[in-house]
């Protein structure tokens, strides 16, 4: 059972931008060294207003500390975060006493729950950690964030616009943001109960209040500050950091698995 769930697992996150359309077609504006490469620490793309422009296309940026991050579309790795949301965090999540036995059960049990291995939508904030590129696509008024996998998207709303006070859950929720200074803060709520947040099977769900952090301190990245206000899952708030790396010099791939989709059958896996 455990080798059938491994071979899901890479079938589902082997990055596959080398089979893609448009690599090597030299993305437009990008500084470079005088060796070629993208200048990854130059400055911070701007709007006409100033603000931070965050369109590019990013993927987790797993670099270790003082080497440069790569750019390029063939190096596509997962987060830090992937598999466990709270590896960050000193005794980890802070699961409510519900939460945790079904963690340990989907931990121990290689995910065989998994949504993503059944082809259903990833929530942004596991969207972060997986290897499928987001693009980011900002206005003045609207960031949409484009995942490959299964063809996704989300909308932030930078319009002043309030949350809805009962929203119908969705698999990303409703997201409205702000400026403070150069930093988009991204509060989000109505994501579905058991949306799951990394590869333990860690959950949020109708009650959680997502705030998000964004900010481009340089060309090559973004940090993402996330906090996590769960009453239901969690017994306090937690918050962690994630960074993203811009890829160049390529574009989104069709990954799409939702179609006649066979794992299950053809491994013969049971829930």
């Amino acid at each position: 059972m455990n080798k059938k769930i491994i071979l899901i697992c890479c079938m589902l996150l082997t990055p596959v931008a080398s089979l893609g359309q448009w690599i090597g077609y030299p993305s437009s504006g990008v500084p470079r060294l005088q060796n070629g490469s993208v200048d990854m620490r130059a400055p911070t793309p701007r709007h006409v207003d100033g603000r931070p422009d965050l369109s590019g296309i990013w993927i987790s940026d797993n670099t270790p500390v003082d080497e440069p991050s790569p750019s390029d579309p063939y190096s596509l790795p997962s987060g830090r975060l992937m598999t466990n949301m709270g590896a960050q965090m000193e005794g980890g999540l802070p699961y409510q006493e519900w939460l945790g036995p079904i963690v340990a059960r989907h931990t121990n049990n290689l995910a065989i729950e998994d949504p993503h291995i059944r082809c259903l939508p990833d929530n942004f904030l596991r969207a972060y950690g997986l290897p499928h590129l987001l693009k980011f696509v900002h206005k003045d008024e609207l960031l949409v964030v484009l995942n490959e996998m299964n063809a996704g998207y989300r909308q932030v709303f930078v319009d002043g616009r309030e949350l809805p006070d009962d929203p119908s859950p969705s698999w990303q929720g409703y997201s409205s943001a702000a400026w403070e200074g150069d930093t988009l803060v991204i509060e989000t709520i109505g994501v579905r109960d058991g949306t799951w947040i990394d590869w333990n099977g860690s959950q949020i769900g109708e009650k959680a209040r997502i705030r998000e952090e964004i900010t481009r301190p340089d060309y090559g990245h973004l940090d993402i500050r996330v906090t996590v206000d769960d009453p239901v899952a969690y017994t306090r708030p937690w918050t962690v950091n994630l960074r993203e790396r811009i890829v160049v010099d390529g574009e989104l791939i069709d990954e799409v698995c939702l179609e006649n989709e066979r794992f299950v059958e053809h491994m013969n896996l049971e829930y």
